[in-house]
């Protein structure tokens, strides 16, 4: 038999939890740990994973203990999600504040009370630095700085005059995919584009290689592309961290087709968007900046063809004041001469009258075929940009009277369906409506033994007492 003094786990485990209590009780510490081991439990809000310290050299672990957070610790753990744009998982360092707590069964525990939002977006710029320095260190030729300002090659590349042949890389769910899509194809003035569309996933930091890969995929088709337009909207802030990966920033700086992006953030720019040709905030910016790019062009047209009608104008103008001065000019000499030159008049005036003839048929032959030119290509332009307005026309009045059909079958078709619902055609059919109270009784459990109601059938109402609930 022991005669050594002994007590139990249990009030050992109180002991240890007592000592904690009266030291850590009340109190709560900033610390710097990494994340790993984390679960997270949609239903509760409820967040289990470890803080730990690793060393600098190899990366051994000097401390682990166990950590939840919920309530208040979960609620700024989303806040912290949605202002540094970074998910909160495995592998990542974090400053917080935690409290100190000791359980019997579960051991040493932390709860998370707060987390420092600054901390985590200064390593993320920092990341996004560092991403930075290696791009302009790996790839002279395609990445540097100019007035403090991020250039890559693909910021160089001309751009045609009318951009139709586009590469679209987006995610079929995502809803940037459809704004895009429908703001390419209604646009006001009738372009037409040409799209192909390279799905991929578009979120998360692992999958860049996956986007790079449709790069890859887009450059073996062999495809004269005018642009790559690289879409993506909705989805959480965390989603954006993929453009700022190297892998990204590589592909686009050196793609040797102009990149426009439309990736939905609107804080600061990802790496993508600094080394992309352009960059616009969401995916209907980037189809309205096509769109307004193509239209630029054709004003530019616009103009030119007004200068030149202009032009030909004042030259018309020129070619007449020049010949009527020529005119008044022959005539005046020939006054001359013939007063100079009176006793040789007879001689000389048969061949001045000729003279005459033909300068002034030379000067109208060059003046009619010029204006010829001119009536010609004008009326050529003309007859082609009224071609257009009336293939324009067409397709509006189609394209309203195919709506107005579609609108009003629908509403035909809701009345139908109003019309076999309504409470008169459902008692026709052999249905009955019972209430208690005024109040329509839908389910058993409403009725009880003794309870009278009301029964409403098509031709009246029925009052019946309820004897029995099955």
């Amino acid at each position: 038999m022991l005669t050594t003094p002994t007590i139990t786990l249990s009030a050992l485990a109180a002991k240890i939890k007592g000592l904690i209590s009266d030291q850590f009780g009340g109190q709560s510490y900033w610390v710097v740990a990494d994340i790993t081991n984390h679960s997270f439990y949609q239903q509760k809000q409820h967040h289990y994973f470890d803080l730990v310290e690793k060393a600098t050299g190899n990366n051994a672990i000097l401390a682990k203990i166990p950590t939840v957070a919920w309530g208040d610790g979960a609620a700024n753990i989303r806040h912290f999600e949605r202002i540094t744009g970074q998910a909160f998982k495995n592998d990542i360092q974090v400053l917080v504040r935690v409290s100190i707590s000791y359980h019997a069964v579960y051991g040493l525990q932390l709860t998370l009370l707060e987390i420092d939002n600054n901390f985590t977006i200064g390593q993320l710029a920092q990341q996004k630095q560092a991403v930075l320095n290696q791009l302009l260190h790996s790839l002279p030729d395609h990445v540097w700085m100019e007035d403090g300002d991020y250039i890559s090659a693909n910021h160089l590349l001309p751009i045609k005059p009318v951009i139709q042949k586009i590469a679209v890389i987006t995610s079929n769910n995502a809803a940037g995919y459809q704004d895009f899509k429908h703001t390419l194809e209604q646009n006001p003035f009738g372009y037409r584009f040409y799209t192909d569309y390279y799905f991929t996933v578009v979120q998360g930091e692992a999958k860049a290689d996956m986007i790079v890969q449709k790069f890859i995929d887009i450059f073996q088709s062999g495809i004269e592309y005018d642009a790559v337009v690289i879409v993506r909207g909705g989805g959480a802030q965390t989603d954006f961290l993929i453009f700022d990966t190297f892998a990204m920033g590589r592909v686009v700086a050196r793609f040797p087709v102009p990149v426009i992006t439309g990736i939905g953030h609107h804080k600061d720019k990802s790496i993508t968007d600094m080394l992309a040709h352009t960059d616009t905030k969401t995916p209907t910016k980037a189809a309205e900046w096509i769109i307004a790019h193509n239209r630029s062009f054709e004003l530019e047209l616009q103009e030119s063809y007004q200068a030149t009608l202009l032009q030909t104008q004042q030259w018309m103008h020129d070619l007449n004041r020049d010949l009527s001065e020529d005119q008044t000019y022959i005539a005046y000499e020939v006054r001359r001469l013939m007063d100079i030159h009176a006793s040789s008049l007879q001689e000389t005036q048969q061949d001045i009258f000729q003279s005459s003839l033909s300068l002034i048929q030379h000067h109208k032959e060059s003046l009619f075929q010029k204006m010829h030119r001119v009536n010609a290509a004008c009326t050529t332009r003309l007859s082609g940009e009224l071609n257009g307005l009336k293939e324009i026309l067409i397709n509006i009045r189609h394209d309203s009277k195919s709506f107005l059909q579609d609108q009003k079958n629908l509403v035909q078709h809701i009345q139908t369906v109003c019309n076999l619902l309504s409470p008169e055609n459902v008692l026709k059919r052999g249905y009955a409506l019972v209430y208690h109270d005024g109040k329509i009784i839908t389910e058993v459990s409403g009725l009880k033994p003794g309870m009278q109601v009301s029964i409403q059938l098509q031709d009246g109402t029925s009052v019946a007492r309820v004897t029995d609930q099955n």
